[in-house]
């Protein structure tokens, strides 16, 4: 079983991918709407720098993240505003981190999505007078379902993973920036091989199960677009 400091290390994890998702899902929607329909100057280059983290070593990452939240940078305005010393190496600076890190894996299934919508519904839909947002909840939304479904699992997975970001950004605090990834490299510098052998298999289930309701989900919304059923 785990120690009560690695299920506190788990949780804390888990609820900063749930926070990480649910903010990234706002943000991404209208970014990835605007890149998936809208062709302008520079688009390319800004898709470049949103897909940033996928090469970028998290240490360098995590370093200009430090620089940016700590109290010199404009992470230190944002902290007065809170009431906080700094947003370095505290929760609400490990959500920043994060969404920024796994921004990409949150974008790039929701832009997938919406680019094979079938535009000429969308074109009846608003010859037929309905306003963008109902044709958005109408039609864009349930055809968007499985990037969506995609979007929200892998950005919670690759969250849940973090560790170079969130070590660099938020260190080991227990209860706020201790998450289970940092835990267990603590546990495999100490050497106790034991309790980094039983946290890994957890982190491990989770990753199976989340990748496995990804891939069921994927292939269930694949059969019914053909009109199948056999999605088991």
């Amino acid at each position: 079983m785990l120690s009560d400091g690695d299920w506190l290390a788990l949780w804390v994890g888990i609820k900063l991918a749930l926070v990480t998702t649910a903010i990234l899902l706002l943000l991404c929607t209208p970014l990835a709407w605007w890149l998936a329909r809208r062709r302008v100057p520079g688009a390319a280059l800004l898709e470049a720098i949103f897909a940033l983290p996928l090469v970028l070593p998290p240490s360098v990452l995590g370093f200009y993240l430090l620089i940016a939240l700590g109290p010199q940078g404009p992470g230190g305005w944002l902290a007065q505003l809170a009431g906080m010393r700094s947003l370095a190496f505290s929760f609400p600076g490990l959500v920043i981190g994060s969404v920024v890190y796994s921004l990409p894996f949150v974008l790039q299934p929701l832009k997938n999505a919406f680019v094979a919508l079938d535009q000429r519904q969308l074109d009846m839909a608003a010859v037929a007078g309905a306003r963008p947002l109902d044709r958005f909840v109408s039609l864009v939304l349930p055809q968007a379902r499985p990037g969506y479904a995609s979007a929200a699992m892998l950005g919670f997975a690759h969250t849940l993973g973090e560790f170079g970001v969130v070590l660099m950004i938020g260190g080991s605090l227990a209860g706020q920036t201790r998450v289970a990834s940092v835990a267990l490299y603590e546990h495999v510098e100490a050497g106790d091989y034991a309790s980094a052998h039983r946290l890994a298999a957890v982190l491990m289930v989770i990753s199976v199960v989340l990748l496995w309701a990804l891939f069921r989900w994927q292939r269930r919304a694949g059969a019914q677009a053909r009109g199948r059923g056999d999605w088991l």
